[in-house]
């Protein structure tokens, strides 16, 4: 169960902000909000000193759920109270008048009450859990520890070798050929894919068992003790005596060392979590030069990595194929490689949904086993997969608890939150690092950017194996990610039982849909399986709701009375993502939640109204619109929160009032980091001026204005001042108005490293400029960026470049050597149907590791091939090139 310290941090953050930024709106209750703000401040050391303890504390359970339910409740005070407050302010002075004599003034005393009684709840809280909760916690931390007893490895990874000839092979090899110096070998893999299985096979191998006289393999896993670990391993290759077994760690491993030094050995380390275990024993093995070798399986790439520095020396254990399924499967139940034919079709639907996992494999045949001849029961497990892996409690649930409890309390909630996605979608990481931040679950610490550090939890999580990377970007930072279902569900489950989001099913619809009492409880809500105009149009409830997502398939027309249904129902959203609904209008409602941070929408509509900037709170604001531009009337400078706009429309930008021009160094807009895309006549100089501190930025139109080399309209002398923009998009809509050329190379940001251009129909001498960009790593030049027969390199240029893209384009003779790109790692062409072949100096850049072919012609690909066999012939000559260098042509060749 996850210590809610991150929620506490959120709500004084919140708080903080309410009395920065809307003091007026808070004069009332100013003074409670302090105090409240004060014992929070109390209640979160607290949380710090409880997470420390062990988490299956039926006393740490109490106290959390107790903590959350009164963090609930001081959230649900503040935030009713601002919604009032700016309720009133937006009123007209008849409506305010009638208000003042009637309900406003004793909705405010109630809430204002309300925060107080919180405040004191807190408090109450503070002087308890201070005064006996440790006691209690120091208490059962004992008691564990006393009737601790010597750990066992779970039995989880079933001892099968389905799928596993080939792993087996590699690894085999990798621990008898090689250096005569001691290797550490790793199998890395996420839970259920056969790590210890795999581990065990290898180490049975007759050929491994001929290598080594000394052979050892233990059990390590999260809690282990290294005493007992260093017995076992004594005990697997000696005559243990009294005298060893009273031996302490100290002696222990002073022993043990001697009694492998000089000898050749094999010693296998079970389920490893962190790299400091691997420091705690790598003294006891002694590097004889006899090729010996320790093998590790472990579930964190961060374990493999610190253990031994060469990646060769890892193997990733990969899920199984779809065949592979199938014969685990067929032996676990009939103990043959047989199925009877009636029984096929649904023998492939149950390996299709067990997605590769073996654990699941073995679950799902541990269910059938017994009914193995009825066809019924074949067909109703073959429909509920995923129910019957969810609530296998023995196997899949405890092995995934060990590692979520495992979990810092700051990655928890990020990675429970991850089951508010569909099954099978691939999660862009820019929406869920929005999304995290919005929800407040990314905590500041220090300087650092929210967005870094947001990214930075995600490649944690991709470390501990609990999360797949589906697409990386040309920078090799994390494009899109995804989860096995199997670790879906137990998010689902967990989030539930922990009130972080409830999933609307065809199961607990009506409970959604009938105002009960629990639904006041519920604060996020998200629904994918179910028809939500259904959902929408039933009148739903939830008034404390601050989330509400959606992440459906298909795209859904809303009807016009339900436009504003919503933001009707929903009043307190603080998070709306509902992208998969097409609305024919803006819903207006919408700029009445003042509590919003994040909206994503989509829309028919060709402008946003100016009473969205009534939305002081917003962070994000993502529009799809199937019109060609988007007209934003709101004042987006008066936001004081504004993060990031993406609208797939070349986007009209309002310009900053001449009275928020004069206060632009008090603005807040400082914050401002995302502007993509939007129209070349919102690139003005006060524009830029008022968003000092852009990352990305995306320009949409007719570019040929902005490139004048003399006139007020110029863009690049504006962007030389964006100092911190990184990535770049210029996308040209008109291709009848063509770029003549750039400005030179000082006109552009410093720190730009990724650049993007559309039909520019630039000449390829203009590269030169694009070649001196110091920073420049990624380059894209898509469809008709350049123009032109011959592209003629230059020295000098490039020299940071990692990544090159190049589009459709006419281009036919291209020449460039190692001088050019030094640095580059990746080439793709797309479409480059006319070029003759890829320049062979290419073959001489260390560096580069791939190069990918999309419908290209058949002497490109000839050129390419060349490329491999020229890399080769360097690699045996002890050239220094990359480790490997692959070609990939699409559509591939016969």
């Amino acid at each position: 169960m996850a210590v809610p310290d991150a929620a506490v941090s959120f709500l004084l953050d919140n708080l903080s902000q309410v009395l920065v930024y809307n003091v007026s709106l808070v004069a009332n209750v100013k003074e409670n909000i302090l105090k409240l703000q004060q014992e929070l401040l109390t209640l979160k050391g607290l949380m710090k000193d409880f997470s420390k303890y062990n988490h299956d504390s039926e006393f740490l359970k109490q106290t959390v759920n107790e903590i959350r339910g009164i963090l609930g409740e001081a959230e649900d005070a503040v935030d009713a109270y601002l919604l009032q407050a700016a309720v009133q302010k937006s009123r007209n002075w008849a409506s305010k008048a009638f208000h003042q004599i009637t309900d406003y003034p004793i909705v405010l005393r109630d809430v204002g009450k309300q925060i107080e009684e919180v405040g004191l709840k807190v408090k109450r809280i503070n002087e308890e859990k201070v005064k006996n909760g440790f006691e209690v916690l120091q208490y059962q931390a004992i008691v564990k520890l006393n009737q601790s007893g010597s750990s066992e490895a779970p039995k989880v990874e079933e001892d099968h070798v389905i799928g596993f000839d080939g792993p087996a092979e590699d690894v085999e090899k990798l621990l008898t050929q090689g250096p005569e110096k001691l290797e550490v070998i790793s199998i890395v893999g996420m839970l259920g894919l056969g790590k210890t299985t795999l581990a065990k096979k290898v180490y049975k191998d007759p050929d491994v068992d001929y290598e080594y006289m000394i052979r050892a393999f233990v059990y390590v896993s999260q809690d282990y003790d290294k005493r007992e670990v260093l017995l076992k391993i004594l005990a697997s290759f000696t005559q243990m005596t009294e005298e060893v077994s009273k031996m302490d760690v100290e002696q222990l491993e002073k022993y043990l060392y001697k009694q492998l030094e000089g000898k050749q050995y094999l010693i296998v380390l079970d389920d490893v979590w962190d790299p400091k275990d691997w420091d705690r024993f790598k003294d006891v093995f002694p590097n004889n030069n006899k090729r010996c070798r320790v093998l590790i399986t472990t579930r964190y790439d961060r374990v493999a990595e610190h253990a031994n520095r060469n990646t060769d020396s890892i193997y990733r254990l990969k899920f199984l194929e779809l065949g592979e399924c199938r014969e685990l499967l067929r032996w676990r139940v009939f103990q043959k490689n047989d199925c009877a034919e009636e029984l096929q079709e649904f023998e492939i639907e149950i390996a299709r949904k067990c997605d590769g996992l073996p654990l699941a494999v073995v679950v799902i045949a541990g269910i059938i086993v017994n009914h193995r001849d009825r066809v019924d029961w074949w067909k109703d497990v073959a429909n509920s997969v995923k129910d019957y892996i969810a609530r296998d409690t023995t196997q899949t649930t405890k092995v995934i608890e060990l590692m979520y409890n495992r979990l810092p309390n700051h990655l928890k909630p990020c990675f429970l939150y991850l089951g508010v996605f569909r099954e099978d979608f691939e999660i862009p990481v820019w929406k869920l690092v929005r999304l995290w931040i919005s929800e407040g679950l990314i905590q500041q610490e220090g300087n650092f950017n929210l967005e870094d550090m947001a990214e930075v939890y995600l490649e944690e999580l991709v470390y501990r194996n609990l999360v797949m990377v589906g697409t990386r970007r040309a920078n090799d930072r994390i494009k899109t990610c995804r989860m096995h279902d199997t670790l879906r569900e137990f998010c689902k489950k967990e989030a539930a039982e922990e009130n972080l989001f409830q999933e609307i099913r065809k199961d607990n619809w009506s409970t959604f849909t009938s105002g009960a009492p629990i639904l006041d409880q519920y604060r996020r809500m998200c629904i994918n399986n179910v028809n939500i105009l259904d959902y929408i149009s039933g009148t739903p409830s939830g008034k404390c709701i601050r989330s509400f997502l959606t992440f459906v398939k298909e795209e859904t027309p809303v009807e016009p009375k339900l436009v504003s249904s919503i933001p009707k129902t929903f009043k307190l959203l603080r998070v709306l993502e509902i992208q998969s609904l097409i609305f024919t209008r803006f819903p207006v409602d919408l700029c009445n939640l003042v509590l919003l941070k994040y909206i994503a929408i989509s829309s028919n509509f060709s402008s946003l109204p100016s009473s969205l900037s009534t939305l002081w709170n917003l962070q994000t604001l993502i529009v799809n619109t199937t019109c060609r531009t988007l007209d934003i009337k709101a004042d987006l400078w008066k936001m004081p929160h504004f993060r990031h706009l993406h609208t797939n429309a070349a986007t009209i930008l309002p310009s900053p009032s001449p009275k928020s021009q004069k206060n632009k160094e008090d603005s807040s807009t400082k914050s401002m980091q995302t502007l993509c895309t939007i129209s070349p006549g919102s690139c003005k100089k006060e524009v830029f001026e008022r968003a000092p501190n852009l990352r990305k930025l995306g320009i949409c139109g007719m570019l040929t204005k902005l490139f004048e080399v003399n006139g007020e309209s110029s863009l690049l002398p504006h962007l030389r001042k964006l100092e911190s923009l990184q990535n770049l998009k210029l996308l040209n809509d008109d291709i009848s108005n063509k770029l003549y050329s750039l400005p030179s190379k000082s006109s552009f940001p410093p720190s730009l490293t990724k650049l993007t251009l559309l039909n520019t129909l630039l000449e390829w001498k203009e590269m030169r400029t694009l070649g001196e960009l110091e920073s420049l790593e990624v380059l894209k030049l898509k469809e008709y960026a350049f123009q032109g027969k011959l592209w003629q390199t230059e020295k000098g240029g490039f020299r940071r470049l990692k990544h090159l893209y190049i589009g459709h384009t006419d281009l036919v003779v291209w020449e460039a050597s190692v001088d050019h790109f030094p640095k580059l790692k990746s080439l793709e062409l797309n479409g480059c149907d006319k070029l003759q072949a890829i320049p062979h100096g290419l073959a001489d850049i260390s560096t580069l590791e791939m190069v990918v072919l999309h419908c290209t012609n058949p002497q490109v690909a000839s050129s390419a091939r060349r490329l491999q066999v020229l890399r080769l012939e360097q690699a045996k000559k002890g050239t220094k090139v990359h480790k490997s260098f692959k070609v990939s042509v699409y559509p591939p060749e016969h």
